[in-house]
């Protein structure tokens, strides 16, 4: 298999984006991309796209990216895979430019969630991401979703809603600086504690705000990088896992088995383990999520989230900060862009680039849950030969 390089990467600000539609956000991403590729890009050099996106609010996804993109002589796939949509992307181009297939290939990763054209309403899009014949019923969307696994997790684990908070208030001090970032504000741990509850063990401000947005990279080969950039970005490796869809026949509500598999599976493509990871993009859907992810991906023990929050590890300055772009908690998080996004947020790490940069970075890890908790997607990227 070829080695595999990032050399240009974009994406909107996440937002509200009321006046624009999935039209725009995604010819807006792209250019973005190709205007920060240090080369150039001549459009004509890319052989395929990998278009990440769950709602169907403006039409047929795949028409769109090649119609707003001038893409009309390339195969486009559409890619749906839950909160793991944009990272799945990733992953499959990855694996089409390391076989040889193709030498140049686009990913983005766009969705409206906010609202859409036609009127599709928030309910209806997130009974798309549920098991409709039996969670959905229920009311077991996102949020009631993984309460079930944070209350017991809560429930077996030292951690308290305190240190949810944490997480919650961490991620909003990151997304400060940055200019792409949906909620560009403070909160302290009381407000976090004292906000009106969603569901047991949630209240407001442990919940990913609804964004708009778009985010799109450039993945070419080995063989041509030199074309595009001196500074390449690789990737090192990707991971895809799955479990139950039904909580009923899930062994542990205290893990995500998913992240696990994806996580193993990406460590071990790129011959490393979770100790050389610098920096990390995690998904933090609600506060209690990233907690969980933290012992699933290894960077803690069992049950032993709390500590790196206690100790500011996970925090800029600390050995490992998680989430520097503001996370999904504080940056935002339209689903089919959010793993795209969370890669860009990598390549400007790695480069030196990032509004809130972490110091030597060299491996970073971007991670997504989610479907509901049934898939994951790990993709590692780094810089150097090694």
């Amino acid at each position: 298999m070829r080695r595999v390089a990032v050399v240009g990467a974009g994406m909107t600000p996440f937002r509200e984006h009321f006046g624009l539609g999935i039209k725009d956000l995604v010819p807006m991403a792209v250019s973005e991309m190709a205007a920060h590729v240090d080369k150039g890009l001549d459009r004509s050099d890319i052989e395929a796209a990998w278009f990440g996106e769950l709602s169907t609010t403006d039409g047929f996804p795949s028409g769109i990216l090649a119609d707003t993109c001038g893409l009309l002589d390339i195969p486009v796939t559409r890619v749906e895979n839950a909160c793991a949509t944009g990272n799945d992307a990733v992953r499959n181009a990855t694996y089409a430019v390391g076989s040889g297939a193709v030498d140049v290939a686009l990913v983005v990763g766009a969705d409206k969630v906010r609202e859409s054209s036609t009127r599709t309403t928030f309910w209806e899009w997130a009974g798309m991401t549920r098991d409709s014949a039996w969670d959905y019923p229920l009311g077991l969307i996102a949020p009631a979703n993984f309460a079930l696994h944070v209350a017991r997790y809560l429930h077996e684990s030292p951690a308290t809603r305190e240190h949810m908070a944490m997480v919650a208030v961490k991620n909003h001090r990151h997304a400060l600086p940055n200019p792409k970032a949906q909620l560009r504000f403070e909160i302290t741990i009381e407000q976090v504690l004292a906000a009106p509850t969603v569901v047991e063990p949630f209240g407001l401000l442990d919940c990913t705000p609804q964004s708009d947005g778009a985010a799109a990279l450039l993945l070419v080969a080995e063989d041509v990088v030199d074309r595009y950039t001196d500074r390449p970005v690789w990737v090192r490796g990707v991971g895809l896992g799955l479990d139950r869809v039904m909580h009923q026949h899930k062994r542990d509500m205290t893990s995500f088995p998913p992240t696990v598999k994806a996580a193993r599976a990406a460590y071990a493509m790129a011959g490393i383990g979770p100790s050389d990871i610098d920096v990390a993009e995690v998904h933090d859907c609600f506060s209690g999520v990233e907690m969980i992810s933290y012992e699933d991906l290894g960077f803690a023990e069992r049950f032993g989230a709390h500590k790196l929050l206690e100790a500011g590890e996970t925090s800029i300055g600390g050995r490992l900060p998680v989430n520097p772009s503001g996370g999904l908690k504080a940056k935002g998080h339209p689903p089919g862009a959010t793993g795209v996004a969370q890669c860009v947020e990598l390549f400007e790490q790695l480069r030196g680039e990032a509004a809130n940069q972490v110091d030597n970075a060299r491996m970073g890890l971007a991670h997504n849950v989610g479907g509901p908790t049934a898939v994951s997607a790990v993709t590692v990227l780094g810089i150097g030969k090694d």
